[in-house]
């Protein structure tokens, strides 16, 4: 494999690791790898340290040496940049130290992903490091859409406003679905749906978003697997007070023990669907949520874009669900949607079209590939 450009590219989270050795001019993932069950009672993998550890030696037993193999870099996603971090960022002392300040922004994402780089730059010293943010697409959101109605002075003190996540995939996506109609996408106005365990919802203008779902936390927004969306702030206070729960517990539960996990006692939309069709009203009820918020955004996504060019589908639920494609969009002719029922129903791993060939707005597929994005914005920050 010598003389290949690649790209480490890891994501640390809490209890797991995943990595993906990509080839960022072809595309092509090398290898690729799951860890699970970090630090849990029982598990065999202690930390992120032995966790690393072991994928580099799932790496060998794959042949890969990563000494030899043409590594140039280690990408790692992050979820929180704050204000300061909102492009490919080449990690030192200094930068680490100032991410270390922005955990509180993040407490369940970034600090597990700081571990990653701490470890990651230990095993492989000699290697440019490089942050990738997820809040960095929405860096640059127009001021009414980025800003919380709160007092002005505690925002800026605190750096509390909307910063949006999953950027890197709403931006590849958004790319790709450009180059699949073979149209510019500075030309283009759109609206990307990424739905999975997290889900997220943006509105792009060329290649600006103007708007998403997502806001300080990947708390607000869409229903999700176990985060229940947008909810009544004071939901939080009235719990506290009436049900004596701590602000912890709230949060807990809003991130670990609500969206469609918390309605229905299941996040797999394969198993609820199987549950709804064993007539199990709760499934149906959570289902039901999750669609009507997602109609929500769309509508509101068709509003703050004016004109709407296309609509794309993506992550595993987006990408896989024909039953949420096509909820999602029923009934919606009026405003441009026409879909094509076979198109929607036919398989394909790849980016396609699902509406109907007269459709005003064109509705898509698309895959997203947040690892090849991240290892080329790498490429990119290091000059390559």
């Amino acid at each position: 494999m010598a003389g290949n450009r690649l790209v480490l590219v890891i994501n640390s989270g809490s209890s797991s690791l995943k990595y993906q050795l990509v080839e960022p001019d072809s595309g092509e993932a090398q290898a690729s790898g799951h860890i699970e069950r970090i630090g849990e009672d029982a598990s065999s993998v202690p930390d992120h340290d032995a966790a690393l550890r072991r994928a580099f030696e799932e790496l060998a037993r794959d042949g890969i040496d990563l000494r030899t193999c043409g590594l140039v870099a280690v990408g790692h996603r992050v979820v929180h940049g704050g204000n300061e971090f909102y492009r490919p960022t080449l990690m030192d002392d200094a930068r680490i130290a100032a991410l270390e300040k922005l955990s509180e922004l993040a407490p369940l994402h970034n600090p597990p992903a700081l571990k990653g780089i701490e470890v990651a730059r230990t095993l492989l010293p000699d290697v440019p490091h490089v942050a990738v943010f997820d809040t960095a697409f929405f860096h640059d959101m127009p001021p009414a859409a980025a800003t919380y109605a709160i007092d002005r002075q505690v925002a800026e003190r605190w750096q509390i406003r909307r910063y949006g996540f999953h950027g890197t995939s709403h931006r590849y996506v958004s790319e790709q679905a450009a180059a699949f109609l073979d149209r510019p996408a500075g030309g283009l106005k759109q609206i990307v749906l990424h739905l999975g365990n997290g889900s997220s919802a943006s509105a792009i203008a060329g290649t600006r978003p103007i708007d998403t779902s997502m806001g300080l936390t990947p708390l607000e927004g869409l229903v999700m697997g176990t985060r229940s969306g947008d909810i009544d702030p004071s939901i939080v206070s009235y719990l506290w007070h009436r049900a004596d729960m701590g602000v912890d517990d709230v949060e807990t539960m809003l991130n670990e023990r609500s969206g469609v996990l918390g309605l229905s006692g299941e996040r797999d939309f394969r198993r609820l669907r199987e549950m709804i069709e064993s007539g199990d009203g709760a499934a149906q009820l959570a289902y039901s949520v999750f669609i009507h918020r997602l109609r929500k955004y769309i509508g509101a996504y068709l509003a703050v874009l004016g004109h709407t060019d296309v609509i794309s589908f993506t992550a595993g639920i987006g990408e896989n669900d024909p039953a949420v494609r096509r909820d999602a969009v029923a009934g919606l002719e009026e405003l441009g949607i026409v879909l094509d029922q076979r198109r929607n129903l036919s398989g394909g791993r790849g980016a396609r079209q699902i509406s109907a060939d007269g459709s005003p707005i064109v509705v898509l597929v698309i895959p997203t590939n947040e690892e090849l994005a991240i290892a080329r914005d790498c490429i990119g920050a290091l000059g390559a």
